[in-house]
């Protein structure tokens, strides 16, 4: 191809060599940004024509062709050219076979570096948006859950060792509100992502009398940018957008690993429903958690994500490098990982069984309720730290004994202090220890009920 036929072509004497136009093209992904070029690229022939820079009937005419464009393009009808580089270029070649030549006056006072991060702009609070969206679907099947299970109780651990009796409810919302956080963390990281920098042209602004702040309001953003080498080459949005997916991905994968392991026979907590598990392709008996397993794999795909853009970005010098041509491809995978788990989980979730004996079973293993004793003896006057001491021994003799300490007899009891009488029975019960839990943000079912309703609350003022 003439070296004049590229659109940035005039001064070039020689084509562009067909290696290097396969290894600089960026088409093949970015094309997935067209309705988002397109959207924006109305808005500011919308802006030239408000501003005097072109006339109204070429505007109209502009947004026909752009129209028309995104139907072949959505139709499959479009003719994507590699030899024309990208989404951008695409389109405007388009445009001006369609309409002529005010298609060649969209890019007046443009310039690809604007346009290439208003298009990515848009795009990344999409999917940004679809996240929240997917993340508040989540929590609602995680509080319907906790909801159906506010009588189950399961060893709580620390260490992954047993250590104190939780309800499922309590252990199912701690994950809705990891969630909560993350829409929290999507809504404010929208706040920087819907900043336009259309009318920063290639770094410098332009000569043409643009009004920025209206092509941003048309496009639903909410300011326009105050830098204009600032404005082309900060891709802080999109570092941020894959900081937030790779804690939704964390989150998601710390309630994977949890699944795998309860749905071991050994624990037993869980039944995986068959449309979510795999079995093996030797072993007849095997039902294997393999979609928690590839989520929880999947979690390093997107910290990949992050370290690339972070490397892309260490090193630039102000103001647009062609480096950030890399940008899209880890957020493309980052948003193609971090959505489909989202949903992948609350479908998960939501035919998951719980076994509500196998955890009621393991309350008996691990004396969950040692410090029940320690709190006992506390509240009769003993200092916290000589009731632990006590307790621990009696965990020490009853573990020789092979009994649970609920299982020792008064009088073995208070070989170890006196002050035990036979009310300390009432206390060593696994329910008892739940019920006795009645602060705010506790697994007692006061606390539990109040963030069932706390979150009930949230979730009707965010949908």
């Amino acid at each position: 191809m003439a070296a004049e036929k590229k659109l940035w072509g005039g001064r070039f004497a020689e084509s562009t060599a067909p290696l290097v136009e396969r290894y600089t093209c960026s088409v093949g992904f970015d094309s997935r940004l067209y309705a988002q070029d397109i959207s924006g690229s109305k808005a500011h022939a919308s802006m030239l024509a408000a501003q005097g820079v072109i006339t109204a009937a070429e505007r109209d005419a502009i947004h026909r062709g752009l129209d028309q464009i995104r139907t072949e393009i959505d139709t499959g009808t479009f003719a994507w050219r590699q030899d024309l580089e990208d989404v951008h270029m695409n389109i405007e070649h388009r445009l001006t076979e369609i309409i002529g030549a005010p298609g060649q006056k969209l890019h007046t006072g443009r310039s690809r570096n604007d346009q290439v991060v208003l298009d990515f702009r848009l795009f990344v609070a999409d999917c940004l948006k679809e996240w929240s969206a997917q993340l508040l679907a989540l929590v609602r099947v995680l509080a319907r859950r906790a909801e159906e299970h506010q009588d189950v109780l399961l060893p709580g651990c620390t260490h992954f060792q047993p250590a104190q009796p939780v309800s499922l409810a309590h252990h199912l919302l701690a994950y809705a509100q990891m969630l909560r956080r993350d829409h929290a963390r999507l809504a404010d990281a929208l706040k920087r992502v819907r900043v336009s920098p259309l009318g920063a042209a290639a770094l410098a602004g332009t000569t043409y009398p643009l009004d920025p702040p209206q092509t941003a309001a048309a496009l639903g953003f909410d300011s326009a940018f105050s830098n204009s080498m600032d404005a082309v080459s900060d891709r802080d949005f999109v570092l941020e957008a894959v900081f937030c997916g790779s804690l939704i991905m964390m989150h998601l994968s710390r309630l994977c690993e949890e699944i795998i392991i309860w749905a071991n026979p050994r624990f037993g907590f869980v039944r995986l429903p068959d449309a979510y598990s795999t079995g093996s392709s030797i072993m007849p008996q095997k039902k294997n958690p393999d979609v928690a397993e590839l989520m929880r794999g999947k979690t390093g795909r997107v910290y990949g994500d992050l370290t690339a853009l972070l490397t892309i970005m260490k090193g630039l010098p102000l103001a647009y490098n062609r480096d950030m041509q890399e940008d899209k491809e880890p957020f493309l995978d980052t948003h193609d990982t971090v959505s489909p788990s989202l949903a992948v989980m609350a479908g998960m979730l939501a035919e998951l069984e719980f076994d509500a004996k196998a955890m009621r079973d393991a309350l008996r293993s691990g004396f969950l309720n040692a410090t029940e004793l320690a709190d006992y003896l506390a509240a009769r006057g003993v200092p916290f730290r000589q009731a632990h001491h006590i307790t621990g021994a009696a965990v020490a003799f009853a573990e020789k004994s092979g009994k649970g300490l609920e299982e020792l007899s008064l009088d073995e009891l208070r070989g170890f202090s006196e002050l035990i009488g036979e009310d300390v029975f009432s206390v060593l019960g696994h329910d008892a220890a739940v019920a006795r839990r009645r602060t705010s943000g506790g697994t007692g079912p006061d606390p539990v009920r109040a963030q069932l309703a706390d979150i009930a609350a949230w979730l009707e003022e965010n949908e």
